[in-house]
């Protein structure tokens, strides 16, 4: 077999958070109102600490139990450079970057560490990777940019068998763009960041655009049903996905282990149930995807994003339900509800007024309106196309946002949103380094529903918390529409910095995820199932639904080879099969 010569990628995430080494961590300092802001709401002094970096030497990392056997055939495959049996690579290749991942690597919590970092350079190499690990009965975990939270790349406790990572970095090229069918071939490795450079430069963009974007891959995106800020426009990807590769275990009784699943890049079909569907979302449990045909498009002429803010919670859903029905077709719809507003003002440079985003007259001229801005919510839409697109879909928006009493206040906002849309994890790191576990948990639901949805899931988390004895702080929001509905993304901390705070996170976990089982929700709009999830499966989509998932993956890998436990699992776990461990 022919080898790729290029060796495994330099760019990973450090071990112990989010991001490389070196990237400039959340800075405090230009943020007079967050200190105050967090010593009401959780009762912390977030300036009475200094980050101490864990080192890695400070950690007992189990030895690999990798084989002679199989490190020699996995040495054949892909070359000497791209196979990694250091404690670092895999330390980072342990855990995702969810908040129990980080709160167990950093405690040295580190459960079943892969024995081996592969990286194969081309579908052939995965197939033969997945060939020699099978016939070993060792355990194939995919890997993308490692950016997952839950609980989607671990290994399973007490697993007795060889544990292999399969990192895609190496696969990271744009090889065909089909410019008449506005598609594009990319293979599964492809990070956000460096996919969009490759299209960018031939004049496309695939527009998608998740919180996870500088740390997620084209394969991780389909693998978990991935959706980007910018869905209105471009849609999920399940939408986006037009084609796929994937290397899989082939049918029992066959002469080989494996096979290539390929499905041709069509605008629709009706072929039965679909494979495509199947695939999308299954978690590493069915094989490993090495490429994909994705919808692209050209770059937009004009592009900008609004600000408005309303009154109240109440007026924002209204006006993004009429938005999403209307013939604006905005890229990006997005409204927070109070209490994120007032985070997201708290996260400003200083400023004389109540926040960055509001200048005195504009205060004044809400306190004129008879608004209490202790309820005013924010929003950001996102507007593209040509110019008199643009200019169009902004006059059916005013028109709406004024009909339900908000108020347009510019583009600065949302240039200044657009800048800092991908600094939430480092701002979550940054808390849990003061012992303030923080978490998001997401939900779908019909428009009729939405504002049950918020606030009965508001008021279960305010009552875990005193429940737990700890403060706490949730807020939320829209952050992508249908024309049916809407989801609704739930951030939330809680201030127990002691060595029992997960216990006291999983309570308010469970409450929240509760929450959308009870009141018409979905267990996940786009971050996956995982272990953390699985719990919750048979509410969300019925036990019938649960015991199709579970023959699937137990037809396709009878071995459980292939990333088991994920999605559904035999045992009862708690929020995960690894809680117990933290």
């Amino acid at each position: 077999m022919s080898q790729n010569k290029s060796k495994a990628p330099a760019k990973y995430q450090k071990w112990w958070g989010w991001g490389a080494d070196g990237d400039k961590p959340y800075a405090v300092a230009n943020k007079p109102k967050f200190p105050p802001f967090a010593m009401d709401k959780l009762g912390v002094d977030i300036l009475a600490k200094d980050l101490t970096e864990p080192r890695l030497a400070d950690i007992d990392v189990p030895a690999s139990i990798l084989g002679d056997e199989l490190r020699e055939q996995l040495l054949s495959t892909v070359g000497a450079d791209n196979v990694r049996t250091d404690d670092e690579m895999r330390v980072v290749h342990s855990y995702g970057k969810g908040v129990r991942d980080l709160v167990r690597v950093r405690r040295g919590i580190l459960g079943r560490v892969p024995d081996v970092v592969v990286y194969p350079g081309s579908g052939d190499e995965v197939q033969a990777v997945m060939e020699a690990c099978l016939r070993a009965d060792a355990v194939l975990i995919p890997y993308g940019g490692g950016s997952n939270i839950v609980a989607a790349l671990e290994a399973e406790p007490g697993e007795q068998r060889v544990v292999v990572s399969v990192d895609m970095g190496r696969m990271n090229k744009v090889l065909e763009i089909d410019e008449q069918a506005e598609i594009a071939l990319i293979q599964a490795g492809a990070l956000g960041p460096d996919m969009e450079e490759q299209l960018n430069a031939k004049g496309w963009t695939l527009g998608h655009f998740p919180d996870s974007f500088m740390w997620s891959t084209v394969g991780g995106w389909i693998a978990t049903r991935s959706t980007g800020s910018q869905s209105d426009k471009y849609g999920d990807i399940a939408d986006i996905t037009r084609g796929l590769e994937m290397v899989m275990p082939a049918a029992e009784g066959s002469e080989q282990r494996t096979q290539v699943l390929s499905l041709h890049p069509l605008p629709s079909y009706s072929s039965g149930p679909s494979v495509r569907e199947m695939v999308l979302g299954s978690e590493g449990r069915l094989g490993i995807i090495t490429q994909a045909w994705m919808q692209v498009h050209r770059i937009a002429e004009a592009r900008e994003i609004q600000a408005y803010f309303y009154p109240n919670y109440d007026a924002g859903l209204k006006a993004a339900e009429l938005i999403a029905h209307s013939d604006a077709k905005p890229m990006m719809l997005r409204v927070s509800d109070a209490a994120e507003t007032e985070f997201s003002m708290a996260n400003g440079k200083k400023s004389s007024t109540k926040s960055h985003y509001i200048n005195k007259a504009m205060q004044k001229l809400m306190t004129a309106k008879g608004w209490n801005l202790e309820e005013i919510c924010i929003s950001f839409v996102g507007f593209e196309g040509s110019p008199v697109h643009v200019r169009y879909a902004k006059s059916v928006v005013n028109k709406i946002v004024r009909a339900q009493g908000g108020m347009n206040v510019g583009k600065g906002p949302g240039t200044l949103f657009d800048q800092k849309k991908y600094d939430i994890p480092y701002i979550r790191d940054f808390l849990l380094n003061m012992g303030i576990p923080a978490d998001v948990s997401e939900t779908a639901t019909p428009w009729s529903r939405t504002k049950e949805m918020h606030d009965e899931t508001v008021k279960a988390a305010e009552q875990a918390f005193a429940e737990t004895g700890h403060k706490g702080f949730i807020m939320c929001h829209v952050s992508h529409s249908y024309h049916a509905g809407a989801c609704q993304y739930f951030t939330f901390a809680v201030a127990d910095g002691s060595e029992d705070n997960m216990a006291t996170y999983d309570h308010v976990k469970r409450a929240v995820q509760q929450s959308f089982m009870e009141h018409g929700g979905t267990v996940s709009h786009h971050h996956g199932v995982g272990e953390e999830h699985s719990p919750w499966m048979e509410q969300d989509i019925s036990p019938a639904g649960v015991h199709i998932q579970r023959k699937l993956f137990e037809g396709v890998d009878p071995g459980e080879n292939l990333n088991p436990g994920k999605i559904v699992h035999d045992g009862k776990p708690g929020i995960s099969s690894n809680s117990a461990d933290a």
